[in-house]
């Protein structure tokens, strides 16, 4: 009978993978017919070659994060290699410029931040800092609530949210085992929200982040990782209340009280260490504070925030925190992403695509403010059903050139809002990979991100917009 059961699943899965194979393989030809006929639909006769083949690759690439017929870092690698290819059919093309964003600034910085994040858990300096936090929470639930978010959002600052999110939650999983209580549906969506909103903080607290400060820079512009965080903190901190306070409200939690004493004994136990993990964690804790100086001062000591993220790279693997099979999981999936979409913001911004197409709308009058929305609400609603870096590198070009042709207004601002609006996509559990780690959790069900979520949705980038203007009119 066992022998049955096993040849039964064994054959189910094997027709299970023929079959997603044959839909992969069936989307990926489809998304390349359906751009070739978007190609054919909107070219104009006085494109050239390189033009129109740029154009593909942009629908192709829109068309395959949308299936998902292959991964969205495989897509990257794709753009760089048909831009490489393509482009070095045209004489005097020089294509290696679109292999260079694999080097360029932004890479590193994400890099660094990689580093960091890595060498925390692996010294366990995070969840001592939560061992920490965790007795001086009290024992109010909306008070509760909230330090687990704040935590959540600053660890997100530097770490992935992905690995912040299922670090958090693994230090709360004692609450979730335990009978229905006023805690678990609250904190799953609290923690998933704010490790979102805490990304928007820094350069490396997100991909969109990144994709963002690589327009500017494109833009002969630079923006350094201090003002970066003048428009991602404060956006963060309020929005962060903001979803705390819709929680509190939801689910009704004034007045309810949880004792934490299920997670403080249970790290009370852990806090003796060896000698050897303390001298990791004031190793990791002495890059970190010496890093986070030197991006913050970059201003000042004119050392470029890329090549401070060689101390981590550095010092952590000299000093033995971090070695070759921890550098083999770092996350390079979101590397090739990154490098993926610079090199396609790039080439339709050298092509002119974006600026052929918005000539045609010079006789609309279109407000600033009413394209900065249009933009940052559109930036959330893709980002609510494909990957947030895909969305993000698929809007900024567009948005980028149509702001500055038709409203004529400073384009800086708008990577900063279509970057940060990215994170506000929370209305469904495949929304961000923080919503999905909470989501498997079993105890929260789909339509419980959805009012959340839309309020998010909607609010976001209305006051990511009016901080954006705020800090351009002072300056």
């Amino acid at each position: 009978m066992s022998d049955s059961r096993y040849y039964s699943s064994k054959q189910y899965l094997r027709i299970r993978n023929k079959v997603q194979r044959q839909q992969k393989t069936i989307m990926f030809l489809l998304s390349a017919l359906v751009s070739l006929g978007l190609v054919l639909l909107t070219s104009d006769q006085s494109f050239n070659p390189t033009q129109n083949y740029v154009l593909f690759i942009l629908f192709f690439a829109i068309g395959l994060w949308v299936t998902e017929a292959i991964p969205p870092f495989a897509v990257g690698i794709l753009i760089i290699g048909f831009l490489v290819f393509t482009m070095g059919q045209i004489g005097n093309m020089d294509v290696q410029r679109y292999v260079h964003t694999w080097s360029d600034g932004v890479i590193w910085l994400f890099l660094g931040g990689f580093f960091l994040a890595e060498g925390m858990k692996k010294s366990k300096l995070d969840n001592q800092l939560l061992s920490y936090a965790i007795p001086r929470l009290g024992h109010k639930v909306p008070t509760i609530l909230l330090g687990f978010m704040v935590i959540t959002a600053i660890l997100s600052l530097f770490m992935s949210n992905t690995a912040t999110t299922v670090m958090v939650l693994a230090t709360l999983s004692p609450v979730f085992l335990l009978s229905e209580n006023s805690l678990q549906r609250p904190l799953l969506l609290g923690v998933a929200g704010a490790a979102s909103f805490g990304g928007m903080g820094t350069i490396i607290g997100s991909a969109p982040n990144a994709i963002a400060v690589g327009a500017i820079e494109s833009m002969g512009h630079k923006i350094s990782f201090v003002e970066w965080m003048m428009y991602g903190i404060p956006v963060a901190t309020f929005l962060t209340i903001l979803f705390w306070w819709i929680l509190v409200k939801k689910y009704q939690l004034q007045g309810k009280i949880f004792d934490l004493s299920v997670l403080i004994q249970e790290k009370i136990s852990d806090e003796e260490s060896h000698s050897e993990e303390k001298a990791k964690k004031r190793i990791v804790l002495l890059v970190f504070i010496a890093t986070l100086l030197l991006w913050l001062t970059s201003e000042w000591t004119g050392i470029p925030v890329a090549a401070v993220s060689g101390i981590p790279i550095v010092f952590l693997t000299m000093l033995g925190i971090i070695d070759a099979d921890d550098v083999r999981t770092l996350p390079w999936d979101t590397l090739m992403l990154v490098a993926g979409g610079l090199a396609l913001g790039l080439a339709v911004q050298e092509q002119g695509l974006v600026d052929y197409y918005i000539q045609k709308l010079r006789n609309f009058e279109i407000q600033p403010v009413t394209v900065f929305l249009m933009f940052g609400m559109l930036s959330v609603v893709i980002s609510n059903f494909m990957s947030n870096t895909a969305a993000v590198s698929i809007i900024l070009p567009v948005a980028v050139t149509f702001v500055a042709t038709i409203s004529g207004t400073d384009p800086i601002i708008t990577p900063v809002i279509v970057g940060l609006a990215a994170s506000c996509a929370l209305a469904l559990p495949v929304s961000t990979p923080p919503n999905a780690v909470a989501y498997s959790y079993g105890k929260v069900e789909q339509k419980e991100f959805l009012y959340g979520g839309l309020v998010m949705g909607l609010a976001g980038p209305l006051i990511i917009i009016f901080w954006a203007l705020l800090i351009q009119w002072l300056s």
